[in-house]
């Protein structure tokens, strides 16, 4: 549990009990023991709907292999004709050997492909993508992605000179209906 939370045990919680534990063993009412059950039940209910919460809200840890599979553009972030352009003429695929694999698309058709290879960096608890793309390569992926995560999925930005921050999602290419 955090500071707060620690000084409201030491300082209120702990004498509180012991004030209300000495009352009880001398006047025996049966008040005061149901009391101290409510106060520490209470106390054990917080500490576990704050555990379960925290549980389901703290942001994925992703590992390397979290990183392996399809990736297509993530149109949700700006819908519209641009997105959907984008969507049906860039998606990427990150195989379980490290390599990266750039489509360029026209719908399900693969025009050209750029290669490369992956690693990750764990600064923190999460790793990080680094992409080592062979040269020459498009100019959606000539930097580092950044990666977003939420408590059940991510997504990955890379930042294209050209249209800015393209957003990719985790996902099967399907052709768009209208």
């Amino acid at each position: 549990m955090g500071f707060g939370f620690n000084l409201f045990f030491i300082f209120i919680l702990v004498p509180v009990t012991i004030i209300l534990l000495l009352i009880w063993l001398f006047s025996k009412k049966q008040i005061l023991g149901k009391t101290l059950g409510i106060i520490w039940l209470s106390v054990f209910g917080l500490a576990l709907v704050s555990y379960i919460v925290q549980t389901l809200t703290a942001k994925k840890e992703l590992k390397k292999k979290d990183y392996y599979g399809q990736y297509v553009v993530d149109r949700d972030f700006f819908p519209g004709k641009q997105a959907d352009w984008q969507y049906n003429n860039f998606r990427f695929e990150i195989k379980d050997n490290d390599s990266i694999y750039f489509y360029l698309t026209e719908n399900e058709k693969i025009l050209q492909t750029f290669r490369g290879t992956i690693t990750t960096t764990q600064p923190y608890n999460s790793e990080r993508l680094i992409i080592n793309m062979q040269q020459p390569t498009h100019h959606i992926v000539t930097s580092n992605p950044t990666t977003y995560r939420s408590a059940w999925s991510f997504y990955i930005v890379f930042e294209s000179p050209k249209f800015n921050n393209v957003y990719f999602k985790k996902g099967q290419w399907t052709p768009i209906t209208q």
